[in-house]
């Protein structure tokens, strides 16, 4: 059992005993004031006036005034606990998000490293190339890291654009490719879980003819 998990427990067991207590201690002052105002009623009655069954329907009335009281204190208490647990949750699954924010750069240095590299500085077994492995071998165990804790690379290149994830840096004239569709990629986007930590800026198509006749060619022969 995991530190967070014991925590949550117990801040849950300290909830719903803060309210069995509030909801008793509710309860016992609302039974005194009842036993006290009966008293006093009975003292203020005449006993030709005042029957037994008065009696028992003002006390049914202050244990219903009482019972409602109690319910409405577990209700609360419910409905703490549940916040409470809401924010463990919250925080358990989000708490990383400044910290993350603060490592793409890390991760964006490093993939920016490998594409200044002129391509033969791979050939051969000098130490270009131990280098480069390394600097591979960082990146990978950088997006792995951020894997295990819910932190997705979005790389949406050729795929529709969405404004809820991706920022549009340009257009671009490409008859090839239905409007909208991302084409090239400035910088890519992180989210942590479904929560977005940077859109990708992107460059997207204005689309042509082709690219329409293309589409309505392709929706034809699905139709068929």
């Amino acid at each position: 059992m995991t530190d967070e998990k014991k925590t949550g427990e117990k801040a849950e067991s300290e909830i719903e005993e803060k309210a069995r207590a509030e909801a008793d201690a509710l309860a016992a002052v609302t039974a005194e004031e009842a036993m006290a105002e009966g008293g006093a009623q009975d003292e203020g009655h005449d006993d030709d006036d005042y029957s037994p069954q008065d009696h028992i329907a003002e006390l049914e009335a202050e244990l219903a005034t009482m019972k409602d009281q109690m319910l409405r204190a577990l209700a609360e208490a419910e409905n703490t606990r549940r916040r409470a647990e809401r924010d463990r949750q919250e925080a358990s699954r989000y708490g990383a998000v400044g910290l993350a924010r603060d490592l793409l750069s890390v991760s964006d240095n490093l993939h920016r490293a490998l594409e200044a590299l002129p391509e033969d500085a791979r050939d051969g077994d000098g130490w270009a190339k131990d280098m480069i492995t390394g600097v591979e071998l960082i990146e990978r165990e950088v997006l792995d890291a951020f894997g295990k804790h819910g932190v997705v690379k979005m790389d949406p290149l050729n795929e529709p654009f969405d404004h809820n994830f991706h920022q549009a840096m340009f257009e671009l004239e490409d008859l090839e490719k239905p409007a909208g569709t991302v084409v090239q990629m400035m910088q890519a986007g992180y989210r942590l879980h479904d929560r977005l930590l940077r859109a990708a800026m992107v460059g997207v198509s204005k689309g042509g003819p082709k690219a329409e006749k293309k589409v309505e060619e392709e929706g034809g022969a699905s139709g068929e």
